[in-house]
C-alpha cells in the first residue's frame, strides 16, 4: 500500500475550490516542501469534523479543548498547486492513548468491500492511503476550520432547509413555486 504519512504536519487543513454549489472539497497535508492533498465529498468532510469533536470531548481533555485551539487558527486559502493524489473513499479515525494524539487515515478504496477486488483496474493499481497524526489542540483547529468551510456554502432555504441557489429554488414545501 502506498503510504504518504505526515507525523505531525506542518499544515493540515479541509478547503474548496469553486463557487457555492460546485465546490470540490479538499484535505491538504504539508510538511516542508512536501504537499499532499486529497479530495472528498462534503458529507466525508462534515462527519469527520463532528467525530473529531466527539472524540477530543472524549478523551483529551483540556489539551483538546477550544481555548487550546484558539491560537491555532488558520483561516489560510489551500496551498497551490491543488491537484489531488486521489479521491477519498474511507475515512477512520483513532486516539493514539500511548502518545496522546489523533490519527486521521484516508484511503481511496474501502478495503473490505468485496466488488472492488472484481474490478481489474482495482487489481492492477496499489491502494493509497494519507495518514496525519495531530496534537489534539491542532484537531480542534482543524475541526473548527472544516465546519467552517462546509456551512460557507449555500445558504438554505426558510422553508424546506434546501440549498438556494443565487437565482433562487423551485421550493417543494411551496408546491413547487420558486422562492
Amino acid at each position: 500500500m502506498a503510504l504518504v504519512e505526515f507525523d505531525p504536519p506542518d499544515r493540515f487543513v479541509a478547503g474548496t475550490v469553486g463557487p457555492p454549489g460546485q465546490r470540490t472539497f479538499f484535505l491538504q497535508a504539508s510538511s516542508g516542501r512536501r504537499l499532499t492533498s486529497v479530495s472528498l465529498e462534503k458529507e466525508q468532510v462534515s462527519v469527520l469534523a463532528d467525530r473529531i469533536n466527539d472524540l477530543l470531548d472524549s478523551y483529551a481533555g483540556g489539551a483538546g479543548g477550544d481555548h487550546a485551539a484558539a491560537a491555532l487558527t488558520d483561516n489560510a486559502p489551500l496551498d497551490t498547486p491543488i491537484e489531488d493524489e486521489f479521491r477519498v473513499n474511507t475515512l477512520s479515525l483513532a486516539w493514539d492513548e500511548a502518545r496522546g494524539v489523533v490519527v486521521i487515515e484516508a484511503l481511496d478504496r474501502d478495503p473490505d468491500d468485496p466488488e472492488a477486488s472484481l474490478d481489474p483496474s482495482v487489481l492492477t493499481e496499489e491502494p493509497r492511503q494519507i495518514r496525519v497524526v495531530l496534537p489534539p489542540a491542532t484537531a480542534r483547529a482543524f475541526a473548527r476550520r472544516a465546519q467552517s468551510v462546509v456551512s460557507a456554502g449555500r445558504p438554505p432555504c426558510p422553508f424546506c432547509g434546501g440549498p438556494l441557489e443565487p437565482e433562487g429554488h423551485i421550493c417543494p414545501r411551496a408546491n413547487g413555486y420558486k422562492r
